[in-house]
């Protein structure tokens, strides 16, 4: 079968979550996706919005039947469209090697020096060095009819591209970059990074199909490891805890215990509402109207 089964470009839709959600109700196989150059009403965890003019991100949504897929591993679906993602637009502005970072759970992220240019890995995998974090893109994936024969899942992704730092919302603009900003000013050819994407994505799906799902990639690009973080639940309790790494069975975030002799634990993505580094105030863009699909 051809792969995607199905691509459809639009100017602008409300979702594009919406898009393939339907045409996954209609029996349209997998793997389906739709592009946008706007969303009216794009949105992210827990209500929050997309914000982008017109042609600055590449806006998309990728549908899957996953049947052959466990439930309890349908996380992986959002993880392989992320690594996939960060593969692409890596090589197409010409960064090194993990320079975008996973940001648990669902953000895309890069590091900043003082002087305003991308870190190696080497920098941001050192917990006790301070680093500017700028939200790349953001991550929605939705599922339904979990564990039956019917199941359909959609993962939304959307990546700031082709957008000039000076043009950014001046209230989002110290929590967030673009791919032109992180490549040093390169301009940004929305089609090519999605051509890019879809292959790297074909490669991960035919091999999280066989029953392989690349968990020393997707754990080398951790942004948390070693450091603070800051979790907030749904009712508004907080806790900062040290992330000790990520579990490659269930997704989970792993923390250490609150106090010395306490164990660690898991921190599954419906437990908390906001990750924020530990010790440090929100940034701009963390709000309800901060750049999410």
């Amino acid at each position: 079968m051809a792969f995607p089964s199905r691509i459809e470009r639009f100017e602008i839709v409300g979702s594009t979550n919406d898009v393939v959600a339907a045409w996954l109700r209609e029996g349209t196989p997998e793997v389906c996706v739709a592009v946008a150059d706007a969303q009216r009403a794009g949105r992210g965890r827990h209500g929050r919005s997309w914000v982008a003019p017109a042609g600055a991100a590449l806006l998309l949504s990728v549908g899957f039947r996953p049947t052959w897929l466990a439930p309890d591993r349908t996380w992986r679906l959002a993880a392989v469209v992320a690594l996939a993602m960060a593969d692409a637009a890596e090589d197409l502005a010409g960064l090194a090697d993990g320079t975008i970072r996973l940001k648990w759970p669902n953000d895309l992220a890069v590091a900043f020096s003082a002087t305003g240019r991308p870190v190696g890995a080497a920098a941001v995998l050192d917990p006790d060095r301070p680093i500017d974090i700028r939200k790349l893109a953001g991550l929605l994936g939705e599922t339904d009819g979990l564990g039956t024969s019917t199941v359909r899942a959609v993962v939304g992704i959307g990546l700031n591209a082709d957008w000039p730092r000076d043009a950014f919302p001046p209230d989002l603009a110290a929590g967030m970059t673009s791919l032109r900003e992180a490549s040093g000013g390169r301009p940004i050819d929305r089609a090519a990074l999605l051509d890019g994407f879809l292959a790297r994505l074909e490669t991960r799906v035919e091999a999280l199909r066989g029953g392989y799902f690349d968990v020393a990639g997707w754990r080398s690009r951790q942004l948390t490891d070693g450091r603070l973080v800051r979790l907030e639940r749904p009712d508004g309790a907080v806790e900062t805890l040290r992330a000790l790494g990520v579990d490659a069975t269930t997704g989970a975030l792993i923390v250490a215990g609150a106090r010395p002799g306490d164990p660690e634990r898991a921190v599954l993505v419906g437990e908390i509402r906001h990750l924020r580094l530990g010790g440090s105030a929100p940034a701009a863009g963390s709000s309800d109207s901060r750049a999410e699909v």
